[in-house]
């Protein structure tokens, strides 16, 4: 199947859904959304389609703050580098599994400006990991091994 560049509404909010579908499966993040923020997918997706909307297409139907929610989830969590870094690999690999061409690229490099943005002014704000250690700590959560 052809790739076309992302032109409509339609198109951004196809890139929104797939990107979550991914995301919440994501061995890295999928818990952020699923266990800490409990993203109703269905009430978030037409504000997160019109935030994109607006950024790439240049509609202005996005009315809004997209950086609340992330200081609330990094309030609980403490959002690392290594988050940021995952969120825009699974972002960059959707927009190219979907779509090509010069917006396509646009979405790749706004996500990229908004994660950079959102980490950096995270820095002054409390959290959990305020004994700041660089990277990601992994953890197994599940039933204990006998």
């Amino acid at each position: 199947m052809s790739k076309h560049d992302i032109e409509t509404r339609e198109d951004c909010e196809r890139l929104v859904r797939e990107f979550y579908s991914r995301a919440f499966e994501d061995e890295i993040i999928g818990w952020l959304f699923t266990d800490i923020a409990k993203l109703d997918l269905e009430a978030h997706v037409p504000q997160i389609t019109s935030f994109w909307e607006t950024v790439l297409l240049n509609t202005g139907t996005y009315r809004g703050s997209p950086f609340p929610p992330h200081a609330d989830l990094h309030a609980k969590v403490g959002l690392r580098d290594g988050h940021f870094g995952r969120w825009l690999a699974v972002w960059g690999g959707t927009v190219d599994d979907l779509f090509e061409g010069e917006t396509a690229e646009m979405a790749k490099a706004h996500a990229l400006r908004v994660a950079q943005a959102f980490y950096r002014r995270l820095q002054s704000f409390p959290s959990p990991a305020d004994a700041h250690q660089p990277g990601l700590t992994v953890t197994q959560h599940g039933p204990e091994s006998a």
